[in-house]
C-alpha cells in the first residue's frame, strides 16, 4: 500500500518561504490527481492546491499566487513551493490523493511567525 511521506515544514518569518516535498513509497503515476492540504488548530482540513499528472493546477484562493504545485512522477514527489508567507498559513500540511485517499501522513508543521 502507497505511503506518503511529507516534509520540508518549519519555522519561517512573514513574507518567507518553504518547499514542502511528498514522498510516496510506491509510483504516484496511477495517481491522477494528487494534492497538498492543511489543518490549522480548531479548524478543518482544507485543499490548499491540488495537480494533475500532466500538470493541470487548481488553487484554494487564499494562497493563489504565492504557492506553486508541482509532481515529479519519476522520482515519486510532489512538492509545494510557498513564497510570501503569511501568519495565516500556519499549519501541518499534508498530502494525498483527492476523493481516493490513501492513508494520512504525520504531516508537516509550517509555522509562520515574527
Amino acid at each position: 500500500q502507497v505511503r506518503l511521506v511529507e516534509s520540508g515544514g518549519g519555522l519561517v518569518q512573514p513574507g518567507g518561504s518553504l518547499r514542502l516535498s511528498c514522498t510516496a513509497s510506491g509510483s504516484i503515476f496511477s495517481f491522477n490527481v494528487m494534492g497538498w492540504y492543511r489543518q490549522a488548530p480548531g479548524k478543518q482540513r482544507e485543499l490548499v492546491a491540488s495537480i494533475s499528472r500532466i500538470g493541470d493546477t487548481n488553487y484554494a484562493d487564499s494562497v493563489a499566487g504565492r504557492f506553486t504545485i508541482s509532481r515529479d512522477n519519476a522520482k515519486n514527489t510532489m512538492y509545494l513551493q510557498m513564497n510570501s508567507l503569511k501568519p495565516e498559513d500556519t499549519a501541518v500540511y499534508y498530502c494525498n490523493v483527492p476523493r481516493y485517499y490513501v492513508d494520512w501522513g504525520q504531516g508537516t508543521q509550517v509555522t509562520v511567525s515574527s
